[in-house]
């Protein structure tokens, strides 16, 4: 079997309205209040601790003027639907049999501007996963919008895959003024345009 860091990867970091994507590694110093930070989370019965990544979080943030992120349980189980069907598929993608990322906005019933995802696999313990996102400039800059105040995050198993374990964490602001985006538009049909008659084309505003 290669060594676990062969199998490490992160592919994406998505926002809506912002244009930011890319991939994602230096070990942070965790606090010793929270060992839930290394626990394996390929083990069978692996629990995540979630508190432990919104504290670590939120003092990288402090570290640069930022406010703190609190968990939020919609965002928790966006995240959770994520890392699902990145591991149900074994695929490392914003697009799962789970939906696009504005897709599962809408089902989430936060608004269409103010939420941000990262990504990742083959990451065993929480501090892994902290380490890939925080030394990938994208990831990074999800982690730092200044604006966001509340975080979900999941792992979820994929026994016998090349990763073993997906990740998922999504930021936001609950208070972004902009318009709820509902699944019936996002589901809507393309409208067709003759040749050569001009017309506009409805497409998602994902980057």
């Amino acid at each position: 079997m290669p060594h676990r860091s062969t199998r490490r990867a992160f592919i994406g970091a998505a926002c809506i309205a912002l244009a930011l994507a890319g991939c994602s590694s230096t070990a942070p110093t965790p606090p010793a209040t929270t060992p839930g930070l290394y626990q394996s989370q390929s083990k069978a019965g692996a629990t995540l601790d979630r508190r432990a990544a919104a504290e670590m979080v939120s003092e990288f943030r402090r570290g640069r003027g930022l406010g703190p992120v609190t968990l939020d349980p919609a965002l928790n189980r966006m995240a959770e639907e994520q890392a699902n069907a990145m591991a149900r598929d074994n695929k490392l993608s914003h697009e799962t049999s789970a939906g696009s990322l504005k897709a599962r906005i809408a089902r989430s019933g936060y608004r269409n501007g103010g939420m941000w995802e990262n990504i990742g696999a083959g990451h065993d313990t929480l501090a892994d996963a902290f380490t890939g996102w925080r030394s990938s400039p994208p990831h990074m800059k999800n982690m730092l919008q200044p604006k966001a105040s509340r975080i979900g995050i999941a792992a979820a198993r994929a026994p016998g895959t090349r990763y073993e374990v997906f990740w998922a964490m999504v930021l936001a602001d609950p208070n972004d003024p902009r318009p709820e985006v509902t699944a019936a538009q996002v589901n809507r049909a393309v409208p067709s345009f003759p040749i050569g008659v001009p017309g506009g084309i409805y497409v998602p505003s994902i980057h």
